[in-house]
């Protein structure tokens, strides 16, 4: 698959990825931590917040395609 076209369809992915899981994550947060204290919430937002980084990750690694060989 050609360079350009790999990091097109990395790029919309990573786009859904983090709409998709910011409105889950918040969805969550407001059903299940609604009447938690602030710094329940604190923390669910910290750790939501960096979780999303583990999948776009690998996309971006997927991304940048294979190694080149010497």
């Amino acid at each position: 698959m050609p360079q350009r076209l790999r990091s097109f369809i990395g790029t919309i992915v990573i786009i859904l990825l983090v709409v998709a899981y910011a409105v889950i994550a918040t969805s969550f947060a407001s059903a299940a931590l609604a009447t938690q204290p602030w710094w329940i919430h604190l923390g669910y937002f910290v750790v939501s917040g960096l979780l999303w980084i583990l999948p776009a990750m690998l996309i971006i690694k997927w991304m940048a395609g294979p190694k080149q060989q010497k």
